[in-house]
């Protein structure tokens, strides 16, 4: 039974908590991050090419090395959801929710009490059969839910959508929010502009404001705005960064 447990994830307005992006298709970056001290990592599949089977092996090795594993979907089918939580992905990060009636949707597919998730017992989510189904169902609501905010319909209804129950967090996509808002620069006045609506819109509602930064100098900074949840660069970017320090 201990072999199916894992450390939960911690999404607190109250803890600050560190991860990074994995965009590598490799388990043993996995295991190397959680021998790190690092809270969590954040498989990116919708960047990044994670077909399911790969996904299924990082979750896993998620679970070996005792590092709760998110997954940014690919979509957020009724399908794709099921999957990545009967794999036992500890969250999901789901990119461009525009309006709360998305949003709610998003936590009925990912719930059992009512919701729209299937239940069964052979996965691993459910410990292969080992759990109750009273614990299976206690667990898998719980599993965490973030909504990014990456557009300017979302930034509209920001306030709505951070108060569908379920949602755990707000997620700041801030390139992809610049794009939408027509503008070149991530950085744009505009853009801190709509990160502090989004982030007062997280705390009205007493939901996580969540945000993805290149390094811990911006890290620090938005800790001191009073984000909590924060993705620190990428497996990607951290090897190339140590390789060009070497070189």
């Amino acid at each position: 039974m201990k072999a199916w447990m894992s450390r939960e994830l911690t999404m607190s307005r109250e803890r600050v908590t560190f991860g990074t992006f994995v965009k590598t298709d490799s388990p043993q970056i996995i295991e190397i991050l959680g021998t790190t001290g690092l809270h969590f990592a954040v498989i990116d599949a919708e960047h990044a090419p994670f077909d399911r089977m790969t996904i299924d092996r990082m979750i896993l090795a998620g679970r070996a090395s005792d590092l709760p594993v998110v997954v940014r979907l690919p979509d957020a089918s009724a399908p794709t959801i099921l999957t990545m939580l009967d794999m036992g992905a500890s969250g999901l990060l789901i990119p461009h929710v525009d309006s709360a009636d998305q949003a709610g949707e998003i936590v009925s597919r990912a719930r059992f009490r009512n919701g729209q998730r299937g239940m069964s017992l052979a996965t691993r989510a459910a410990g292969y059969g080992t759990k109750s189904r009273h614990d299976v169902i206690g667990s898998g609501d719980a599993v965490r839910i973030v909504c990014q905010i990456e557009s300017v319909q979302a930034l509209d209804a920001v306030e709505a959508i951070a108060a569908v129950q379920g949602v755990d967090a707000l997620f700041i996509g801030r390139a992809d929010l610049a794009m939408s808002m027509g503008l070149d620069n991530p950085q744009a006045p505009e853009i801190e502009d709509a990160v502090k609506r989004i982030l007062r819109a997280a705390n009205m509602c007493s939901k996580v404001c969540a945000i993805h930064v290149n390094d811990m100098v911006e890290a620090r900074r938005r800790l001191a705005e009073g984000m909590t949840w924060i993705v620190v660069s990428s497996d990607q970017a951290l090897l190339r960064k140590a390789a060009m320090e070497i070189a």
